[in-house]
């Protein structure tokens, strides 16, 4: 499993100018817990986990998501291979779309698997309702409104699982069949193309036990800015892409000691939480 690390760095630039920002929702009087969100052109795009730790991982789809973030002047670099997860040219083309903050580079290597909510491999009907159950007020399922992919899952400890997903701005039906159809051709003759998100990574544990299997699900969640054609020819394919993820660290709902662990997990092998 191929993961290259390069060294956390200062990125970004002022929130007011960043396309892409993380935020909270106002507090209403008498009103819940307050949402917290990834903003796109200052539009909520997706609601995240919430701050407590103790309610279930949550990426949710908004209508602020409604673009991709690609960007043209990179686009010939990313068709192949990036070898190197310190490669200024594109983190710092991205980095013009993030607000400022400490980013840990991550190069891995995925294979997306494209799952749609309420089907088969669902995350949120299956692994997050075994250890929460259904959520109490609407007896349902966590919901996110949106086609993910999953690419990936770990042991953490016994009572602890890590589980990686790559969410696309757009749902993969906005997607241009023919460059879908170009990529997979391409992956055909071997060529390996890379996609770059911006990641948080969310350990969430429940207070109390409310499914079956009480554990901590820590949940590496990369945000698609570029490579939406490429992740859904990979699953289409079967094949892998490479996936250049800038992992917000002062986003992340983990400690530090959490977050040091994360590529010596991400080497390990995949494995399926055993709850029997």
């Amino acid at each position: 499993m191929m993961v290259r690390t390069g060294d956390p760095r200062g990125l970004g630039v002022p929130s007011s100018e960043a396309r892409l920002r993380f935020d909270t929702e106002p507090q209403e009087t008498g009103g819940g817990p307050r949402r917290r969100l990834l903003m796109v052109d200052d539009e909520p795009a997706f609601e995240l986990s919430f701050y407590c730790g103790t309610c279930p991982l949550l990426f949710r789809r908004l209508e602020g998501a409604r673009e991709k973030l690609s960007l043209e002047s990179v686009r010939e670099r990313l068709t192949g291979a990036l070898d190197d997860p310190d490669d200024g040219g594109v983190i710092d083309a991205f980095g013009a779309l993030l607000p400022e903050g400490e980013y840990l580079p991550l190069l891995l290597s995925v294979e997306p698997r494209l799952t749609v909510p309420g089907k088969e491999g669902d995350y949120f009907s299956g692994e997050q309702v075994t250890t929460w159950g259904i959520d109490q007020f609407w007896g349902l399922p966590e919901y996110p409104h949106t086609p993910y992919y999953r690419t990936f899952e770990t042991a953490v400890a016994a009572d602890a699982h890590l589980y990686e997903f790559v969410v696309p701005m757009v749902p993969p039906t906005w997607n241009e069949r023919e460059r879908v159809e170009e990529y997979v051709a391409l992956m055909g003759r071997g060529t390996v193309p890379t996609a770059v998100a911006v990641s948080t990574l969310d350990v969430c544990q429940p207070a109390l036990d409310l499914g079956d299997d009480p554990s901590a699900h820590w949940g590496l969640t990369h945000f698609l800015l570029d490579g939406h054609h490429k992740l859904e020819a990979a699953a289409t394919a079967g094949r892998p892409v490479r996936l250049l993820s800038l992992l917000n660290l002062d986003e992340s709902l983990a400690g530090a000691e959490d977050r040091a662990r994360l590529p010596a997990l991400r080497t390990q092998p995949r494995s399926a939480r055993a709850t029997g």
